[in-house]
């Protein structure tokens, strides 16, 4: 008796994890038009007209962790736009409660680390929300499928933010050569780590 039970959770167990996966993987993200601190331009998918998918990456303008990274988004929009792949980066931190986060303090960072991509305001958080980012940096490639844009890839952008020498798995870069490639992507989900993105309405914000 006690081994059909174990057998059975095991089952629902399996059953809910495999649902899970179907979701994630699945999950579709509409069109959205933001303000560009790059160019001072309002910027949505659409303009893209023949993309293949998108790198996504949410990060800000003061966490340390995102700051690594900028020239090797540089690399990356640089290497994969050409290819049908543009990178675009969005904001989403709560310019309410963090000044530093401001439209104005973004056109500087762009000018500063001399960024070349889109680097979007998401002044509403509802982007941020649509896609339940939780930190900075945090990567996703959503991809083409049937005219709607589908989330491939979430996590990380590679295993070592300060030393990019000592990086051992590519998963950014590896998401999107399989995808170009017509395959599917092995590495589909990792654990990134940042500065946490707040949104307005949470009770637990400030703890």
């Amino acid at each position: 008796m006690k081994k059909q039970f174990f057998l059975f959770y095991a089952i629902i167990v399996l059953f809910a994890l495999s649902s899970f996966t179907f979701i994630n993987k699945s999950k579709t993200i509409s069109n959205f038009k933001l303000k560009s601190a790059t160019t001072n331009k309002w910027v949505s998918l659409s303009d893209y007209k023949d993309a293949k998918g998108f790198i996504i990456i949410f990060t800000c303008n003061k966490c340390p962790m995102a700051k690594f990274y900028s020239q090797r988004l540089n690399q990356m929009n640089e290497k994969y736009k050409k290819i049908g792949v543009p990178l675009i980066a969005i904001n989403s931190m709560d310019t309410l409660a963090y000044a530093e986060e401001s439209f104005h303090k973004m056109q500087l960072k762009v000018k500063k680390e001399k960024l070349y991509f889109p680097y979007l305001q998401d002044k509403k958080q509802n982007i941020g929300k649509e896609f339940n980012a939780l930190n900075t940096p945090q990567a996703f490639v959503i991809w083409k499928v049937k005219g709607k844009y589908v989330i491939k890839y979430e996590g990380a952008i590679d295993d070592n933010a300060g030393d990019y020498e000592k990086v051992k798995n590519h998963f950014l870069n590896d998401a999107v050569n399989q995808l170009l490639q017509g395959n599917e992507v092995k590495v589909s989900n990792s654990e990134s780590f940042g500065c946490k993105i707040f949104y307005r309405g949470i009770e637990d914000k400030m703890r």
